[in-house]
């Protein structure tokens, strides 16, 4: 009996052809033998399909818009349905892989040895000799290895291999249709560039989708099914050269076969590869938003409502070709983004960052560093790239943070509202302190630190009495040590932690007498969500990136914000009415956004980092500023960022201008509009002793040094000196005080100015 009767059939003679045929096509597993009995065996009794696991498939980020701005994968592949896919690209792919598919049973005996004749003649691979059923079992089996030895025993050169992948072959057979398997293989195959299946090579090749593609194109991707390596396009001119070769062999073949006119075949021959490929970065150093993709990332692998373990996760977000909707507004991280260019360098060792978040659902709308993201050349530390998160804590890619500095005084302040203090009620305070007593932390041990002394940062505030109103805007060190020690230090950090305050380094609080001061290092996203939750009334939303997820099945899951109420809406109201003012009587005066909103500046010790938290009804930002080195080794004094000089860095000096303008930016689209008014029955008044007088002399004084400046009074012109005593023979004012002169020939009859 000839191999060229052994067509179609199952049985024993059926197999044994079958067998022939692949070890002809096979060297490797020449002079194998089998016993007919056992052969029919192996071929009747077939075991069941192989199992199938999905396929690995990208993952893509979406901004708010619904524009993509990132994407993973463990396979560049979307699947799609085979009417999906243009009629040319289907034939080509039959023509080249598999002629007498819809003819044959699994095993194309005929097809085997005309591609054993074929390849002897050529003296290389010109034909395949699998159908292209079995060439899915061994795609399916290589798909589905789960460790390095399975997937080797799927491509192993065994008669062992090669028998296991026709029986499967067959199985497939009797459990699809025909047209169900070309759809798999199409959606399976590797096209090489890194592009699996059909679709994702129409896009990586050409620009395109499956459905559109040409003749010419269809058979360039046809032709590169079976070697996709050696014709990579991608990989130089020699590999483009031998994918034009096996082009022009699928024309010839398609037209051997009638599927087009010898004619069309010639014509496209003679056209240009015409090869556009398309890049698709995967990952987020190569995203147009590394910071937003990177904390994105981290959240789908740390967090369990994504999966239950780590590598349950990971293999969700590298193979689960899901659409992940962020809440990314472009315009907030352009704007964000441009404020920072504008002030810091990407060279500078100093780095600024912010983040943006959204009032009463916690949604980060922007995240922005000054640095890129990325290794440096030749892996260098301090360059224009950082393989950190900037934005964001430890657990999201970040580092260890910045210490907070005073915008933690707000804590405190919230914690004094709450036990009934009114914004007029304060005491007087010294210009330095040491906080030897009267602080607890939340077991209850004493936390003094008699060893240290604290004082007012330079030009944040001064000794003498303080209300909660002028300690807050002029940020007064003392007085919110000595306000934190007569609220108690564990009642301030149980608000600070209501907020969601925690360290950047996932460590504890540290519960600390200078815990008011910002010792605790943290990050832009965590500080913008606190502050958020004074916007949104007291309470407080878990900072969310995630807004919605559609699996590969197309079912969308919306990720809801996890909010809750931490404050009384009273007591945020208070603290609103009191951050408003930093803008026009504190440490921001004069650098407001043209809306109404509150903040507060944070510049910490010895200058080793400078912040600025704040808010509108609509928007919460945070903005950072430290060296990458080390924020104690590298203070921020006598320093040049971004081409301007600083002697020392405030939180108003750097960070509260890139947060003006990255706001002014980020809401212009924005309608405007005010924070609820405070309950003045509950929070005016109060009594600060000296108080009224001390504001009466700064106001004499203000009013002094205004006069002098309209009139020019600080010209050398201007002489220092005491009046003349009179001439009467009184005895001399021992209380005069010096008085500011005109000269002689200048004064004419205007006399001394009053103090």
């Amino acid at each position: 009996m000839s191999v060229l009767r052994c067509i179609g059939g199952l049985g024993v003679a059926g197999a044994l052809c079958g067998v022939l045929a692949g070890a002809l096509a096979a060297p490797a597993v020449t002079g194998a033998g089998l016993a007919a009995k056992k052969v029919a065996t192996t071929f009747v009794d077939l075991p069941p399909a192989p199992r199938e696991e999905p396929l690995s498939e990208v993952t893509r980020l979406l901004d708010r818009d619904g524009k993509p701005f990132a994407q993973f994968y463990e396979a560049n592949r979307t699947e799609i349905r085979l009417a999906q896919v243009a009629p040319v690209m289907r034939q080509a792919i039959v023509a080249i892989e598999d002629a007498r598919f819809y003819e044959h049973g699994g095993l194309d005996v005929r097809g085997v040895v005309r591609a054993l004749l074929t390849n002897t003649q050529a003296g290389g691979i010109r034909q395949g000799g699998s159908s292209l059923t079995q060439q899915l079992v061994k795609n399916i089996l290589v798909e589905g290895a789960r460790s390095e030895e399975e997937r080797d025993r799927a491509r192993a050169l065994s008669l062992g291999r090669k028998i296991t992948e026709l029986r499967l072959a067959l199985a497939l057979e009797k459990k699809y249709t025909k047209d169900q398997i070309l759809e798999k293989y199409l959606n399976i195959a590797y096209f090489g560039a890194g592009a699996h299946g059909v679709e994702a090579a129409a896009r990586r090749f050409f620009s395109t989708t499956a459905a559109n593609l040409t003749l010419a194109q269809a058979a360039t991707l046809a032709g590169a099914v079976r070697m996709p390596y050696s014709t990579d396009p991608s990989l130089g001119r020699a590999q483009q050269a031998r994918l034009r070769e096996r082009r022009d062999l699928v024309l010839d073949r398609m037209a051997g076969l009638g599927l087009i006119t010898q004619a069309q075949a010639q014509t496209t021959k003679r056209t240009r590869l015409d090869v556009r490929l398309r890049p698709e970065p995967g990952g987020c150093a190569q995203s147009d938003y590394p910071y937003f993709c990177l904390y994105v990332q981290r959240e789908l692998l740390t967090n369990e409502a994504f999966g239950d373990t780590a590598r349950e996760r990971q293999a969700r977000l590298a193979r689960g070709g899901l659409v992940i909707r962020t809440s990314l507004d472009p315009a907030a991280q352009r704007a964000a983004e441009e404020a920072i260019r504008d002030r810091v360098d990407p060279e500078d060792t100093e780095v600024a960052a912010e983040a943006m978040v959204e009032p009463r659902t916690g949604r980060i709308r922007a995240m922005a560093a000054s640095k890129k993201f990325g290794r440096n050349p030749g892996d260098r530390k301090n360059g224009a790239r950082t393989t950190y998160n900037l934005v964001a804590d430890t657990a999201h890619g970040g580092g260890m943070g910045f210490q907070a500095g005073s915008t933690f005084k707000v804590f405190t302040l919230a914690t004094a509202l709450k036990q009934g203090w009114r914004f007029g009620q304060g005491f007087q305070t010294p210009g330095s302190m040491v906080p030897a007593q009267g602080y607890r932390d939340c077991r209850g041990r004493p936390v003094n630190a008699p060893s240290i002394r604290v004082q007012n940062a330079g030009g944040e505030g001064e000794g003498g009495p303080h209300s909660l109103a002028t300690g807050t805007w002029k940020s007064v060190n003392v007085f919110y040590m000595m306000l934190e020690r007569k609220v108690g230090l564990c009642n301030v950090v149980r608000t600070a932690r209501a907020l969601g305050v925690a360290r950047a380094d996932g460590r504890p609080l540290r519960e600390v007498p200078t815990f008011t001061l910002g010792v605790n290092e943290m990050d832009p996203v965590t500080v913008a969500a606190a502050f958020a939750t004074f916007a949104a009334r007291g309470r407080y939303c878990r900072p969310l990136a995630i807004v919605e997820i559609t699996g590969r099945d197309g079912r969308t899951t919306v990720v809801p914000p996890a909010c809750r109420q931490v404050l009384d809406r009273e007591v945020a109201d208070a603290v609103n009415h009191l951050l408003e003012g930093v803008f026009d009587k504190g440490t921001m005066r004069g650098q407001g956004i043209g809306r109404p909103a509150a903040g507060k500046t944070g510049t910490n010790n010895g200058y080793a980092s400078a912040w600025f938290a704040g808010y509108t009804p609509d928007l919460a930002a945070a903005v950072s500023v430290g060296d990458i080195r080390g924020s104690y080794r590298y203070p921020l004094q006598g320093v040049n960022i971004g081409g301007a000089y600083y002697g020392a860095v405030y939180g108003a000096t750097l960070p509260g201008p890139i947060w003006v303008e990255s706001m002014r930016s980020a809401l212009s689209d924005t309608p405007s509009r005010g924070f609820p008014g405070p309950d003045m029955a509950r929070f005016g008044g109060g009594f600060t002793p000296g108080l009224e007088e001390a504001e009466a002399a700064a106001a004499r004084r203000a009013l002094w040094r205004r006069l002098r400046e309209r009139l020019g009074w600080d010209s050398p012109r201007y002489v220092w000196r005491r009046p003349r005593l009179p001439g009467d023979g009184s005895p001399p004012r021992s209380r005069s005080r010096p008085r500011l002169f005109l000269p002689d020939d200048a004064r004419g009859d205007r006399g001394p100015l009053p103090d």
